[in-house]
């Protein structure tokens, strides 16, 4: 038992003292943290957590997240003492150019960081979308005897975690779920950047998450290893709620003169401290990213362990496999991010129909088909179902008493969602999140981590412009496109019509490493006949020309969404006049962009400079496509619309066919000289 008690502490201290020397050597971070939850975080992973570090991706592990992402070095420190590909070289590197230490949490780039935490809040709503994905998995997969998904989801959050509104929201909703393999770990040291806690924060916690329906556990001393690993017993045994352990820390516990203060929260210690509180752990003050030998041996045990428990389940999923192989073969295409062979066909046609149908409608009768093929496909909306048209229909609701069912009920919690919905796509499940467009600004942080962690997460935005009328500017996206379109290795896409949009999404189903924002319209969008206009599978590069006169064009109209049958009607119009005119559906720019230099030319030929771009959203971002610096031949918003019904405020904003042919005269005019 001694020794056992000297190995933990040894563990303990190394975690303490290469996160400072780590600090140190970049002169950049936050020392405090890792100090103080060092015994907490080993705790956790000695004695609880099961994970296999020479495999990262075992289906069955345990998630951590840290969304405490600003003690990053706990994590990489604990990473490394349990057996990951993390070197103490990459620990010398920390926060270092293209060093795998970043200095928050990276998904993808270190091994064993399940999710990009930086934002506070953000990783803990991950954790609850992972919660949501392992009660699915189980329900779905899992058979009498035969359990191969089993893990739980820890995540430790801190005082900043708990301020931000996400925190609350994911809470209430991990609560009303009734998700019992969810454990929060929340380090109540007190100080953020400012100082104490108490200049902003004062509310009861404890009271708070008892009111989500959380079970509630609190530990006093972060370094009494014997309660909490007694909590974190009970929290793990716990069976009809989710539970959250607050633990009373010191921010740099061991610093003789930061203890307790806010200088160790985002800045290093100083190399006198760090030698001062090394002293006080009995540590040698003259090495540096020191890890004794017996530290050494504890890792390669874990190694050791890790392997053993994979091959266990290995050989459970072998029995499995055999017993149930229909099931076995979907669960594997669904680690390896594949679809079944025949699943295109599924995708429906739509009729030529002058009337047509809002894209929102078109959508729900594409999505249903998709979610008949691929079970692991599933999502929902913030309170808007009825009016996303998103509900898959022969499913039940995902609840307490169902977690097979795939319609999910996020509430009016637009923020959590879209965390929600990373957390459940790091878990292998294809998920998809729905609400108005305008809202995206609730859900745009959580498609910014989606970028950056490569995650085909699905973002279903409907009511796209000031068509959705009566409900007025509030209501109705203006700067949204241009905004969403400026965001990285995001896929914004805005289809014509429903063939357009079924096209689409063949693109977005395919996706494996990237997200996607589906902008759809409100109101009716006519169904091309494609007797007269191109085939609609040239949305799959993005953009495409519908429609041309014979010979080179005197000028190109480029629409999007609704506005695209603005500029056919403009086509006809023009060519009557004798004017030759070339239409250019533009669903997706980044799709466009992606294209070999030879298509993009053959769509927007150089020699054709008289362009007219029409888009009921900001003309930010367009002028690259018309070649100029002005706004000559952007024809869109600059006002955030008013309350009217949709075909008055069309009018009001000059949205007609007669406003769309005179630009094009004008530009075709001023590209003349």
């Amino acid at each position: 038992m001694k020794e056992k008690e000297n190995l933990d502490q040894l563990c303990i201290g190394t975690l303490r003292t290469l996160s400072m020397d780590a600090v140190q050597k970049a002169n950049s971070g936050h020392p405090g943290a890792p100090m103080g939850l060092a015994p907490v975080a080993f705790t956790l992973w000695d004695r609880f957590m099961r994970h296999s570090p020479s495999n990262t991706d075992w289906p069955n592990r345990d998630r951590f997240v840290l969304s405490a992402g600003h003690a990053s070095m706990l994590l990489y420190s604990i990473l490394h003492i349990f057996g990951y590909d993390i070197s103490l070289d990459d620990i010398k590197n920390f926060r270092q150019l293209h060093s795998k230490c970043a200095g928050h949490p990276e998904y993808g780039l270190a091994p064993g960081v399940e999710v990009t935490s930086g934002p506070l809040g953000q990783g803990a709503a991950n954790s609850v979308g992972m919660a949501i994905a392992e009660r699915w998995l189980q329900s779905y997969f899992n058979r009498p005897g035969h359990e191969i998904i089993d893990y739980n989801i820890f995540t430790i959050a801190g005082d900043g975690c708990m301020m931000e509104g996400i925190s609350g929201e994911a809470a209430s909703l991990a609560g009303h779920l009734s998700l019992s393999n969810l454990v929060w770990i929340y380090d109540n040291n007190h100080i953020t950047i400012e100082g104490n806690t108490s200049l902003a924060f004062s509310e009861d916690v404890a009271a708070r998450f008892e009111s989500y329906g959380w079970n509630v556990q609190h530990v006093e001393d972060a370094n009494n290893l014997e309660i909490l690993e007694r909590e974190m017993l009970a929290a793990i045994a716990e069976t009809s709620k989710p539970s959250i352990i607050i633990v009373d820390s010191h921010i740099a516990f061991g610093s003789p003169n930061k203890q307790d203060s806010a200088d160790a929260h985002g800045s290093p210690l100083g190399e006198d401290e760090v030698r001062a509180a090394k002293e006080n752990y009995g540590w040698d003050p003259d090495k540096t990213f020191y890890v004794p030998d017996e530290v050494l041996k504890f890792r390669e045990v874990m190694i050791t362990k890790g392997r053993r428990l994979e091959k266990e389940w290995n050989e459970k999923l072998k029995v499995y496999t055999e017993t149930f192989p229909d099931l076995a073969k979907q669960f594997n295409m669904m680690q390896n991010c594949e679809l079944p062979e025949d699943w295109e066909s599924i995708l429906p046609t739509f009729p030529a129909d002058a009337k047509g149908l809002a894209t929102r409608e078109s959508n729900n009768k594409i999505l249903n088909p998709i979610a008949d093929k691929v079970p692991w496909f599933m999502g929902g909306s913030a309170d808007l179902g009825p009016s996303t048209k998103t509900y898959i229909k022969e499913t039940t609701s995902f609840n307490r008493e169902d977690y097979g069912g795939r319609n999910l009920h996020f509430g009016i919690r637009e923020h959590a969602m879209g965390a929600v919905i990373n957390g459940m796509a790091l878990s292998k499940i294809r998920p998809y999140g729905a609400t108005f467009f305008v809202f995206s600004d609730y859900v745009r942080p959580a498609i910014r981590l989606s970028s950056l962690m490569k995650q085909p997460a699905i973002y279903v935005f409907t009511h796209d412009s000031i068509g959705v009328g009566e409900d007025g500017p509030t209501h109705q996206p203006v700067e949204h496109l241009a905004a969403l379109r400026a965001m990285p290795d995001l896929d914004v896409i805005r289809p014509s019509d429903a063939n357009e949009l079924s096209v689409m999404w063949k693109y977005i189903m395919k996706l494996k490493d990237r997200p996607v924002a589906l902008v759809l319209s409100r109101q009716g969008i006519p169904t091309l006949d494609r007797s007269k206009y191109a085939p609609a599978d040239g949305a799959l590069k993005g953009a495409y020309v519908l429609i041309e006169s014979e010979g080179t064009p005197d000028v190109i109209l480029i629409g999007t969404g609704s506005e695209v049958q603005l500029c056919l009607d403009a086509y006809d119009q023009l060519t009557n006049e004798g004017i030759k005119a070339r239409v250019v559906s533009m669903p997706c720019c980044s799709l466009y962009q992606s294209q070999e230099k030879d298509y993009q030319k053959s769509v927007l030929p150089d020699s054709v400079q008289a362009r007219v771009i029409v888009e009921a959203g900001s003309t930010y971002g367009w002028h690259g496509y018309t070649g100029r610096a002005d706004d000559c031949g952007i024809f869109g918003l600059k006002s955030f619309g008013a309350s009217a019904p949709a075909k008055d405020l069309f009018k009001e904003y000059g949205f007609t066919t007669e406003r769309v042919v005179q630009v094009a005269k004008n530009v075709i005019k001023k590209a003349k000289g």
